[in-house]
């Protein structure tokens, strides 16, 4: 009896101690998402998310325009609930991944899914240039 209690104590307060951001978002230990240019380290696809939801990662320079790029985030039906933008967190006009932080309030969505749009800022408009990186959440 003792052992189970002493194991149940260990468990809560691991659980206590997990990491928790400012923002009241769990800190992740998990690979971000992303690829070669932009990583989202949160959410991670198909992670729960709420308002307001504070998406931090890395991007590289080139992902920037003017220290940000855009953001959205959309319900299951691609219905936008929110557009904003990233803020790099440093330097950016560098090669090199750059933080940034972007915050989203939004209204709760009818839908239980979504997808988190990060958009290189492409000021051209060029469609040649245009690249996004999509992560599903879950609502």
């Amino acid at each position: 009896m003792t052992l189970i209690a002493l194991l149940v104590i260990a468990g809560l307060w691991s659980f206590a101690k997990r990491p928790v951001s400012k923002t009241g978002n769990p800190v992740n230990d998990e690979e971000p998402a992303g690829n070669d240019k932009i990583k989202v380290f949160y959410p991670l696809p198909n992670g729960m998310v709420s308002s307001p939801l504070v998406v931090r990662g890395e991007a590289r320079g080139i992902w920037y325009f003017e220290a940000s790029f855009p953001a959205r985030l959309e319900d299951g039906n691609g219905k936008v609930l929110v557009q904003h933008y990233a803020q790099a967190e440093g330097d950016w006009m560098t090669e090199n991944f750059v933080r940034y932080k972007s915050t989203l309030v939004f209204s709760k969505p009818t839908t239980a899914t979504g997808t988190l749009v990060l958009e290189k800022d492409n000021p051209s408009g060029d469609p040649a240039r245009a690249e996004e990186l999509r992560i599903p959440v879950r609502f």
